[in-house]
C-alpha cells in the first residue's frame, strides 16, 4: 500500500512538470510548471519513505507469525486435495471393474473364454474395493480431525492479525493526520479539497481548440468546404471558367480546370447540323434504291470490336459549378463518355441518368 502511495506521489509530480520544455532550457527565466506542488508531493513522499521505515518491524513480524504458519497451512491442504483426487480415480476404477463383472455374470451361456474372463473380473474387482476404501476410509477417518485441528490454528492466527493489522493502521492514521503541508487543505473533505484547487481549469481546457481536435483519415466534402461559395455563386453570376478558377486558392479535392469546354459539345453540334442539311438527299436515294437488305448476324462480343465501358470512381464530391457540369457524391460509379488525354482535363460522364462534364482529378478510373 505505502509502495503505491509514492508511485502516486511521482505520477503526481509528472503531472505537475511543464509539458513545454521551457524548464529545460538554460535562458529560460520563466517557470512554466508547478514548483509549489512538486515540492508537496516530494514531502508526501518523504513521509511516507519514513513510515515505510517506521512499519517495516511490524510487517516483518506479520510475515513470520501470520504469512509464513499460513503459506505451511496451504502446503498441508494441498496434501490433502491429491488424496481427495486419488480417491475419485479408485471411484472410477471401482465401477468400471464392477460393471465389467455384472455382464460376465449375467451372460446365460458361458464358454471357457468367458470363465476366464470371469475369473479375472472378479480379482480386479477385488482389488479395485480394496484400495477404494483404503482412500475412502482415510479421509473419512481424518478430514473431520484435519478440520478441527485447522479451526484451533486459524482463530489465534487471525487474532494475532488483527491486532497487528490495527496497529499498523493506527501508526498510519496518526502520522497522516499530522500531516502539515502547505500546499494542501486537509481540513476539508476530499471532494471538496478538489473542487475547490481546481477552480474554472475544467472550463478553460474545454474552451481550448486543441481538445477538440478530431480526424476521420478522409477528406471532407467539396460541399462542407466551401458551402458558402454556392451562395457567392447564385448572388453574382460569373462565367464557367471563373467559377473554375474560384477553387484554386483552397485546400481540399483538387482543383477544377480553367481549361475551356471539352470540343465534343461543338462537334457534336455541328455533326448534327450537317446531319440535317443532308437528311432530304440520303432520303431520296434510298428510295430510288428499294428496301434494304436484312443486317448480317452480329459478331461475338469478343471479335466485335466494340470498346468495353470504362467506368470511375468518384474520390470526392463534385458540386455542378456551371451548366453542362455532372454533379456526383463520393464513392459514385461514372461511366466515362469522354476522357480527356490526362487526369487534369474535363471528362465527359454519365450518373443515375444524368450526363455532363467533371473535372478528371476528382476520380479513378476502375
Amino acid at each position: 500500500m505505502l509502495n503505491h502511495q509514492i508511485e502516486f506521489s511521482r505520477a503526481v509530480q509528472e503531472i505537475y512538470k511543464p509539458i513545454s520544455g521551457r524548464v529545460s532550457d538554460p535562458d529560460s527565466i520563466i517557470s512554466e510548471g508547478n514548483p509549489e506542488g512538486i515540492r508537496a508531493c516530494e514531502e508526501y513522499e518523504s513521509i511516507v519513505k519514513e513510515l515505510q521505515a517506521t512499519l517495516e518491524p511490524e510487517l516483518e513480524m506479520i510475515q513470520a507469525r501470520v504469512i509464513a504458519p499460513a503459506d505451511e497451512l496451504l502446503t498441508i491442504i494441498k496434501a490433502v486435495r491429491k488424496g481427495t483426487v486419488k480417491r475419485q480415480h479408485k471411484q472410477l476404477d471401482y465401477d468400471r471393474h464392477r460393471t465389467t463383472l455384472k455382464k460376465l455374470q449375467d451372460k446365460k451361456e458361458k464358454s471357457l473364454k468367458d470363465e476366464k474372463a470371469l475369473y479375472k473380473a472378479e480379482n480386479d474387482m477385488e482389488q479395485a474395493t480394496q484400495e477404494f476404501n483404503a482412500y475412502n476410509d482415510l479421509l473419512k477417518d481424518e478430514l473431520p480431525k484435519l478440520f478441527k485441528l485447522e479451526r484451533e490454528f486459524i482463530r489465534p492466527l487471525f487474532q494475532s492479525f488483527y491486532y497487528m493489522q490495527l496497529n499498523v493502521f493506527y501508526t498510519l492514521h496518526e502520522r497522516m493526520q499530522s500531516i502539515d503541508i502547505g500546499y494542501f487543505d486537509l481540513t476539508l473533505d476530499v471532494e471538496a479539497a478538489f473542487e475547490n484547487k481546481r477552480g474554472d481549469i475544467q472550463e478553460q481546457v474545454e474552451g481550448l481548440s486543441i481538445v477538440r481536435f478530431k480526424t476521420t483519415g478522409g477528406k471532407k466534402p467539396l460541399s462542407a468546404r466551401f458551402g458558402s461559395n454556392k451562395l457567392a455563386i447564385e448572388a453574382k453570376p460569373q462565367t464557367a471558367v471563373a467559377r473554375r478558377r474560384s477553387h484554386d486558392n483552397f485546400e481540399g479535392p483538387p482543383p477544377a480546370y480553367t481549361s475551356s469546354l471539352s470540343p465534343t459539345i461543338n462537334g457534336l453540334t455541328s455533326s448534327m447540323g450537317r446531319a440535317n442539311s443532308t437528311g432530304s438527299s440520303w432520303g431520296a436515294l434510298a428510295k430510288t434504291k428499294g428496301a434494304a437488305p436484312p443486317p448480317p448476324k452480329p459478331k461475338p462480343s469478343r471479335l466485335s470490336g466494340v470498346p468495353a465501358t470504362i467506368t470511375a470512381t468518384a474520390l470526392y464530391d463534385y458540386e455542378a459549378q456551371a451548366e453542362g457540369d455532372l454533379s456526383f457524391s463520393t464513392g459514385d460509379v461514372i461511366e466515362i463518355i469522354q476522357r480527356g488525354a490526362t487526369e487534369n482535363e474535363w471528362w465527359t460522364g454519365r450518373v443515375n441518368g444524368r450526363q455532363g462534364q467533371f473535372p478528371g482529378n476528382y476520380v479513378q478510373v476502375n
